[in-house]
């Protein structure tokens, strides 16, 4: 493919994309990284104070729901979208905005949980398990938030009727780094519930 081709709106469009993919692209190595030290320390630490039989939170299990949900949502958004509909564009962004919150809220009710067992972050009751999983998941948070402050943007542009079935690219941009942290969370808790099962 010649990318050189093409409208400038198309050329434009084209970069959009591929910048998202390239950040993608990084922020995917940056996890990888997270997950290889996750390992490591586990090999290294595992007669030490590596926790074994460690448990995932069960606001952590809700949390994987919420998330895969919205994904489901922003979709069907985006069907609404393609078909002009847009009433029903409008309340499936809302609903992926309040699960995209209710999934934070239940990673914080997650992170209550650890407490509750006695594992803080830090500090003489820490445990380099628990930190862990403390860091993987504030990050992902971090990501969700950026994510809703885009979701927020697409909700005020849609507002202001800058989107349609034959404009959609901040649209498909959003979705498709929402559809990104909802994959991404969805990897690092499977990984977090099977890793226990095989050290």
């Amino acid at each position: 493919m010649d990318l050189t081709q093409g409208t400038q709106q198309v050329k434009k469009a084209r970069s959009k994309k591929m910048m998202l993919w390239f950040g993608i692209g990084s922020l995917i190595m940056s996890f990888a990284g997270l997950i290889s030290a996750f390992i490591v320390s586990s090999k290294q630490r595992l007669n030490e104070d590596w926790l074994i039989e460690f448990q995932l939170p069960n606001a952590f299990f809700v949390s994987l729901v919420l998330i895969l949900l919205s994904s489901l949502t922003f979709i069907l958004g985006k069907r609404a979208l393609e078909q002009n509909k847009m009433q029903m564009v409008t309340v499936w962004l809302f609903v992926t905005l309040g699960l995209g919150i209710a999934f934070v809220y239940s990673q914080f009710a997650g992170f209550g949980e650890i407490i509750m067992s006695g594992y803080y972050f830090t500090g003489p009751t820490s445990n380099i398990t628990m930190s862990y999983i403390y860091v993987i998941a504030i990050l992902h948070i971090a990501h969700v938030i950026a994510g809703l402050i885009c979701l927020i943007v697409v909700i005020y542009n849609h507002f202001k009727q800058k989107y349609n079935s034959n404009n959609m690219l901040g649209f498909e941009l959003a979705a498709n780094f929402w559809h990104f942290v909802d994959m991404l969370w969805l990897v690092l808790f499977l990984f977090l519930y099977f890793f226990r099962y095989i050290i």
